[in-house]
Formats: structure tokens, C-alpha cells, sequence
């Protein structure tokens, strides 16, 4: 039975639509609703072209109240009826009872070799601190930040002279390649990790 794949962006939607696009042909998933936090998104634009419905529940109006903003946002989602949730680019911290309501669900990209670089400034971090690479992690999404088990992972050299912009757009061309690999693999109910070199 084809999987039905709602997507969260906060921006421009770049990996949404690397996921859009991929789900054509035989593959076991299709989207059915991306959805931002920012009613002005680049993405929602991008995903609408691609036939794909889109929806906004707006986080400024619920102040600090998350626990409201997460009900409204199991609201959009309800009516979509999404088995498999996609976090791309969402800038928003999700609580517990949140993550917990879509335990095994739900996919999250991260520009950081997790464990490594939990958070903001990933790729900032990776240089000063001297590594050889850095990369991207797909995990399942669980109630701590940037954990989860891995589903795949993709390593990019840090070059002498790398800033935190060369290295994220190399890393951003991984991102693109990795995530529609694992969610192709996790919709097939495959949960081996997939490790791009």
C-alpha cells in the first residue's frame, strides 16, 4: 500500500522538493500535504507548482504557547492523513507529546554528522573545531533534539579555506541525495541505514 507523506518546511523547501520529486514511478510513498510555519515559505510556492497541497498554521499568533501551536498543527495535518512525517528545514522545536504521537514516523535531516553538532551552526562548528569532514544525518525523530535512531548518512571533506557557506552548499548537494534515499528505504519499511560516501 503507497505511503502517504506529509512534509514541514520553515523556508525555501530545497530538500521538499528533492522528496517531491522523488516520489514518482514505483516508488512506495507519495506526497500528500506540505505544510509551513511561515505563511510566507518559499517552499509552499515550489510545492504547490508540483500539484502538491499546502497549508500554513502560522506559529507567531500562539506566542510561547507550543502546546497550542502543535494542536493546531495536528489539525492540518489530520486532514491529510499522512503515515509518514518529513521534517525539512522546520525551524521549530517540537515537544514531546508531539514526537510521541508520530514515534516511528517521523524523518528528520540534519546538516551534522549526528551525534555530532546537535543544533544550530553546524557547519561553523565542524571547522573550528578542526575535522577532516561533515556531512548529513537522516534519523527517526524523538523526543531529544537531534537524536534518534540513524537512517543515513552522507560525508563531505572540509576543504583548507572552507567557511560555513562552502561547506553547507557542498553539504546541501548530500542532503538532496540522502534524504529521498532513506525515505524511499523507511516507506518501504526498510530501516537499515543507507551511508553515501
Amino acid at each position: 500500500m503507497t505511503k502517504r507523506v506529509a512534509i514541514l518546511i520553515s523556508g525555501g523547501g530545497s530538500n521538499m522538493v528533492s522528496l517531491v520529486d522523488s516520489m514518482t514511478g514505483d516508488h512506495p510513498a507519495r506526497p500528500v500535504l506540505v505544510l509551513s510555519n511561515r505563511p510566507g515559505a518559499g517552499g509552499l510556492d515550489k510545492a504547490a507548482a508540483r500539484g502538491v497541497p499546502t497549508a500554513v498554521v502560522d506559529h507567531r499568533p500562539f506566542g510561547g504557547d507550543r502546546a497550542a501551536f502543535e494542536a493546531a498543527l495536528q489539525t492540518g495535518l489530520a486532514m491529510a492523513r499522512p503515515d509518514i512525517l518529513c521534517l525539512a528545514g522546520f525551524m521549530r522545536v517540537l515537544t514531546p507529546d508531539f514526537t510521541n504521537a508520530w514515534a516511528g514516523r517521523m524523518l528528520n535531516i540534519h546538516p551534522s554528522l549526528l551525534p555530532k553538532y546537535r543544533g544550530l551552526h553546524t557547519h561553523q562548528r565542524a571547522i573550528e573545531a578542526g575535522d577532516a569532514e561533515a556531512g548529513c544525518t537522516v534519523h527517526e525523530v524523538t523526543a531529544e533534539l537531534d537524536d534518534g535512531p540513524i537512517l543515513g548518512q552522507a560525508r563531505v571533506p572540509i576543504r583548507p579555506g572552507d567557511t560555513a557557506e562552502t561547506l553547507a552548499a557542498r553539504v546541501l548537494v548530500q542532503e538532496h541525495a540522502l534524504y529521498p534515499a532513506v525515505l524511499r528505504r523507511f516507506a518501504a519499511g526498510d530501516r537499515t541505514p543507507i551511508f553515501l560516501p
